[in-house]
C-alpha cells in the first residue's frame, strides 16, 4: 500500500515538474519519503504534498527558485498546502486561492 502511494505521489511530482533533467532531485525526494513512510505507516496520505514540498526546496536550493512558478503573477513560485495533509495543492501566496491541485500544473 505504502508503495502505491509513494510511486502515485512521484508520477503526481513529475507532471508538475515538466522536465526530464530535474529527475534526479525527485528521486533523491522520493528515497528520503521511502524511508520515512516506513518509519510512519500511516503517513500514505500525506506523501503526496511532503513530496512536492521537497522537490520544491531542493529546486530553491540548486536552481530555480521559482518553482512552479505562479501563472498569474509570475515573480514568485505557488507553495503547498495544506503543509502536512491529504489532497494538497498549489496555493498562489499573494493571493491566498488555490491554483492547482498538485500533479494537475498546466505546463
Amino acid at each position: 500500500m505504502l508503495d502505491v502511494a509513494l510511486s502515485a505521489a512521484r508520477a503526481a511530482v513529475a507532471r508538475d515538474l515538466a522536465d526530464p533533467a530535474r529527475a534526479p532531485l525527485l528521486d533523491d525526494a522520493v528515497a528520503h519519503r521511502a524511508w520515512w513512510l516506513s518509519q510512519w505507516e500511516d503517513g500514505g496520505p500525506h506523501v503526496l504534498g511532503l513530496l512536492a514540498q521537497d522537490v520544491q526546496e531542493a529546486l530553491h536550493e540548486s536552481a530555480d527558485p521559482l518553482w512552479p512558478l505562479c501563472p498569474e503573477h509570475r515573480d514568485h513560485p505557488l507553495f503547498v498546502e495544506p503543509d502536512l495533509g491529504p489532497d494538497p495543492f498549489w496555493v498562489c501566496h499573494r493571493t491566498g486561492l488555490p491554483v492547482a491541485p498538485v500533479g494537475s500544473l498546466s505546463p
